[in-house]
């Protein structure tokens, strides 16, 4: 799971702002946010997708791609852009490693 980050649906759009017509390709999960408003028309190819990423997708005119169908798209991988979600955002990442660089951090006791 730390080497397949979720990354939500916002942040799909936030980082492609520029790239209108490239297919954005996610090793992980592509999550659903519901404070957007307006999703753009998108194509995305994912391990997974939760409903309701998928859901608004899919309502905006765009495409929810696998990895083989993007192999047949794009065998060279042209025209993609591949991103991740943070790896430090999983809770074991919050949990153990910053209670050894600062004084405020959550500690669990065992």
């Amino acid at each position: 799971r730390q080497n397949r980050p979720a990354i939500s649906l916002a942040r799909i759009i936030r980082k492609t702002q520029n790239t209108s017509d490239k297919i954005v390709v996610v090793v992980g999960t592509v999550t659903c946010d519901n404070r957007l408003i307006k999703v753009p028309k998108l194509k995305v190819c994912a391990l997974r997708c939760t409903e309701g990423a998928r859901s608004a997708i899919l309502k905006n005119g765009g495409s929810v791609l696998t990895f083989e169908e993007l192999a047949v798209q794009a065998p060279l991988g042209q025209n993609t852009v591949l991103l991740q979600g943070r790896r430090t955002a999983r809770e074991t990442n919050k949990t153990f490693w910053s209670c050894w660089f600062t004084k405020y951090s959550r500690q669990t006791i065992r």
